[in-house]
């Protein structure tokens, strides 16, 4: 659903119609699950968070106003919000259990435990950017949205967000090791 057709669920919504509400809910869920689960430790955090930042909707719906930013921009925001008192309930970012739901069931047990060491890898490395940088990169790499969807998120232009995903891309593959290979993906190269 695009940003322009949105404004009419999001109005039906702040007048309290529970359809366009449900209707809300089950076009963010997914989305926004998915970007809280890669930034905490568990489902089960994740599973709370989300469910925090949908109540956080309804609370914000009344005063909510459409400036032309899309409305997923707005809950991304909540989301990253959330996720912020998270930690700061907790007092240290602990380390990540990897998460169940994440792994594919249908590959092979040695596979999927090199895939569960590779993504547990990832997110300790994740965890080391700025929140910022963190949000960036999951919703780039892992939601796949464009420069200027991400640029409404974060309240920047995309060209500073290019030049935040370069930056953050450099930051993330030098605390992975791979700082060459990366170089040679940022220049275009094969290798």
């Amino acid at each position: 659903m695009s940003s322009e057709s949105m404004g009419p669920l999001v109005l039906r919504a702040q007048r309290g119609d529970q359809a366009a509400i449900e209707a809300l809910y089950q076009q963010f869920a997914q989305p926004i699950y998915r970007y809280v689960a890669y930034r905490v430790a568990t489902a089960a955090d994740a599973e709370d968070l989300t469910a925090e930042v949908f109540v956080s909707m309804l609370k914000g719906l009344p005063s909510y106003r459409q400036t032309g930013v899309p409305f997923e921009a707005w809950l991304y925001r909540i989301a990253s919000a959330r996720i912020a008192d998270h930690y700061r309930r907790m007092r240290t970012r602990p380390q990540a259990d990897l998460a169940d739901d994440l792994a594919d069931s249908a590959t092979l047990p040695e596979d999927r435990i090199l895939a569960l060491q590779e993504i547990e890898t990832l997110r300790r490395a994740l965890r080391q950017l700025t929140d910022e940088e963190q949000t960036l990169v999951i919703l780039r790499f892992v939601e796949r949205k464009s420069h200027q969807e991400v640029a409404d998120v974060l309240g920047r232009t995309p060209k500073a967000v290019r030049s935040m995903q370069y930056r953050a891309l450099i930051r993330l593959a030098s605390l992975l090791g791979s700082e060459e290979k990366v170089r040679h993906y940022l220049r275009g190269e094969k290798s």
